[in-house]
């Protein structure tokens, strides 16, 4: 489909948390933080989401038309109702554009994205702004060293277009074994509001299951689409995975991605969640990595587990 992502803005503000001042949080040193997870620094925003996402949409839409559509794709919300979309779209001082969000945890913006070129290609919104903002580290649960060691905030926003590009193909696999490996488990039916344990209103991970498992099942998607279009890795010109950790973008390296392919900024920022796609894409533009024609995969797990693969024409 002949659709573009014509701008991108992110942001990250609030405070800079090394992994030194982290390391007597969690009872772990600066060491063992950044060989676990590869982070050696995050940000921790005093703003809200909706702030967050807000100001990543002001850069992306620039001095442009307003967008005719906003797509919510973030994990962390504000509140449970209404929809965070409202939020967001309030912070940015619109109103009467439509609202709402697509929620698949990490790969929100993936998910987003395909469903955004539809409602591109179909005529129905041709302007859509979507909207990446995550405050994941409000949720961290500071006894469970690997996982608050991985947290980053930050938010990312694109306008997708009709024209220029090419939207090549999509696709996205859930393995519901994986269900207990990432977790939030309050503010739902199975534990609700005032009868839940407090463990349950902060983020839980079983880092070596979702790893060992996630890794297997990227690349089981990764190569059959990339195979169905006649593709190496070595043809691409970009991979942006998910930042899910420094161990998981290694992963990649080990599997044979080049350098100069790959984007890397896990390090500096932490895990963004479903920010992190856009965030990393925003930034490779900004170094000038991106170019008319570039073969860009976009690639990822989620919680589920699911994994999303999203091959494009830059």
């Amino acid at each position: 489909m002949d659709v573009r992502i014509t701008s991108m803005g992110w942001y990250a503000a609030g405070r800079v948390e090394t992994a030194a001042q982290l390391a007597p949080l969690i009872g772990r040193s600066e060491d063992w933080i950044t060989r676990r997870t590869g982070v050696a620094r995050r940000w921790v925003s005093d703003e809200s989401m909706a702030e967050m996402g807000a100001e990543a949409a002001r850069r992306a839409l620039g001095d442009g038309p307003p967008p005719d559509l906003i797509l919510n794709t973030s994990l962390t919300p504000v509140q449970l109702l209404p929809d965070s979309s409202v939020f967001i779209q309030r912070a940015l001082g619109t109103e009467g554009i439509p609202s709402f969000s697509i929620h698949a945890t990490c790969l929100s913006f993936l998910v987003g994205l395909q469903a955004a070129v539809h409602f591109a290609a179909a005529g129905t919104w041709r302007r859509i702004l979507l909207v990446s903002a995550e405050k994941g580290t409000t949720f961290r649960d500071l006894s469970a060293p690997e996982s608050a060691a991985l947290i980053g905030d930050g938010a990312a926003a694109a306008v997708l277009e009709p024209g220029g590009g090419k939207w090549i193909d999509f696709a996205l696999r859930t393995w519901p074994e994986g269900a207990a490996y990432a977790e939030f488990r309050g503010a739902g039916t199975r534990s609700p509001p005032g009868r839940s344990p407090p463990e349950d209103n902060l983020f839980q991970m079983n880092g070596p299951r979702i790893f060992r498992l996630g890794h297997v099942k990227l690349r089981e998607v990764m190569f059959a689409l990339l195979d169905k279009h006649g593709l190496t890795l070595s043809e691409l010109d970009l991979i942006v995975p998910h930042q899910m950790s420094g161990p998981g973008i290694e992963a990649f390296r080990r599997g044979g991605v080049r350098d100069d392919q790959l984007v890397d900024i896990v390090g500096e920022y932490g895990n963004c969640i479903a920010a992190s796609i856009p965030m990393a894409l925003a930034i490779a533009q900004e170094q000038g990595r991106l170019f008319p024609g570039a073969k860009v995969l976009l690639v990822g797990t989620g919680a589920g587990i699911s994994v999303a693969a999203a091959l494009m024409r830059w």
